[in-house]
């Protein structure tokens, strides 16, 4: 099988030595690795039917597998099987700035397909902070959302349809470049989906007008608490910003060491607030803003004064993860939504859970819908940190279902959260999810062990991968 795979790819693309493999083992979440038995990394679209329908006959499970800057382990490899890397398949098929609306391979990069768009007066409005390294195909896979979603929504909102290759490579269309394409809602159902269902090997994304004005604020609290309620009182107002985020003290203290940007080192926290649209009526707002924030306790309110401060600001935001390496030899990335409300119980939940475990939580917030992501700093060299980490993380999504909120925002499930899927969900919710499941894939090869607690001997993989960490 692996000379026929050849045959399809040519040998630089199928790899089976243990050092080649071993690249691949992990997605950003670290604790879960797995090997696959051989690495096949297509470089045409094309290629990749042939490949699962090789696959299929042999009844070969496979894992499609992006950039890897998943957070949840949704490219482990829990069956062993084939590792589909889709990187190399990074063309811009179509740029159609008449119709506002691009065709892509999944391999493209988030940020290259923004700067293909610009001189057009077009953007891709789903920005991961990731988005320099981050693929489409994986932003789809997820449903990836980013800072800039608060007002434009995630991906799923911006892709207008897709090429699938399903489990026995039969490859389907679904939806194109027209809005509003009639029927079921399978583009729906297959953004988010996490590679259970099928290969996405093409996509057809919706552009958007950049804004002609726009203005960044810095809000300064004296404490993670204070600044969550600074967000609902922003979003209460009736003001809805195109980005609102939020950095605590850990933060701030690791982006300012690492990129010097003047964030202010005695802060609680901060909210970086960004307002776009027409330039008439912006400075109000901004000025409306500035007085919610410091009615709910902000000491500062800044202005970034030019282009050059805003771009200064968004860069320290979207490299504060790289940064958290200035504190800790490890961290581990949490990813959840709560409603905006509940965000001051949150706040104080985590600073509990961190005085009772011994460790330092450090909180990054996509704070406008809720979406926080905690990063537990730990040594996974020491074992009985490990086990606190996970721990804490445990306890933050047990209580994001308390509080009404989803054990994922934007990171999907992976094999982290496989388990937390019935504490969210029912019973009957989950036996209907796995029936459609398993109308796209009745013999569980398409990325198995993921999303759903229903996956047959999936079940034994699990426990067993929770065990060894």
């Amino acid at each position: 099988m692996i000379e026929e795979l050849r045959g399809i790819i040519g040998p630089a693309g199928v790899h089976t030595s243990p050092e080649a493999r071993m690249v691949y083992e992990c997605d950003a979440y670290t604790i879960a690795k797995g090997r696959a038995d051989v690495v096949v990394i297509p470089t045409r679209s094309e290629q990749v039917a042939p490949v699962i329908r090789v696959l299929a006959r042999e009844k070969i499970p496979f894992v499609p597998r992006g950039a890897g800057t998943g957070l949840a382990g949704g490219v482990y490899v829990a069956q062993r099987g084939v590792l589909l890397v889709l990187s190399r398949l990074k063309q811009i098929l179509e740029l159609n700035p008449a119709e506002a609306y691009a065709v892509v391979e999944p391999g493209v990069v988030n940020l290259h397909l923004t700067r293909a768009a610009e001189p057009y007066g077009y953007c891709y409005a789903p920005d991961p902070s990731s988005q320099s390294a981050c693929t489409i195909g994986g932003n789809v896979a997820n449903n990836s959302g980013g800072p800039h979603t608060l007002k434009s929504g995630v991906t799923t909102n911006h892709v207008l349809g897709l090429e699938v290759v399903l489990p026995d490579g039969e490859v389907v269309t679904v939806a194109g470049s027209c809005e509003d394409a009639p029927g079921y809602d399978l583009r729906g159902l297959l953004v988010g989906s996490e590679g259970t269902l099928g290969v996405v090997i093409k996509i057809f994304v919706r552009l958007t007008r950049i804004q002609p004005a726009w203005k960044t604020l810095l809000a300064v609290f004296p404490s993670f608490e204070s600044a969550t309620r600074g967000v609902s009182a922003i979003i209460s107002a009736g003001v809805v910003p195109a980005a609102l985020e939020l950095m605590d003290h850990l933060i701030i203290s690791a982006v300012e060491q690492s990129f010097k940007i003047g964030l202010p080192l005695d802060a609680g926290a901060v909210l970086l607030i960004e307002l776009d649209g027409l330039a008439a009526g912006l400075e109000r707002t901004g000025e409306r803003v500035a007085e919610l924030c410091r009615q709910e306790g902000a000491t500062e309110v800044r202005v970034a004064r030019d282009a050059a401060e805003r771009a200064a600001l968004w860069s320290g935001r979207k490299k504060a993860a790289a940064a958290i390496g200035r504190l800790s030899p490890s961290y581990c990335t949490q990813d959840v939504v709560i409603p905006r409300s509940r965000l001051p119980e949150m706040a104080v939940k985590i600073e509990a859970l961190a005085k009772e475990h011994g460790l330092r939580i450090a909180n990054l917030l996509h704070a406008g819908d809720g979406n926080l992501h905690p990063l537990t700093l730990f040594d996974e060299r020491v074992p009985e940190q490990m086990e606190r980490m996970i721990a804490v993380n445990h306890e933050i999504v047990r209580r994001t279902i308390e509080l009404g909120g989803s054990v994922t925002g934007e990171h999907g499930i992976g094999i982290e959260k496989v388990e937390f899927m019935r504490q969210q969900f029912s019973e009957d919710d989950l036996e209907i999810m796995d029936r459609v499941k398993r109308l796209f894939d009745p013999e569980l090869r398409s990325n198995p062990c993921k999303v759903l607690p229903t996956g047959g001997t999936c079940m034994e993989v699990i426990p067993k991968k929770q065990a060894a960490a």
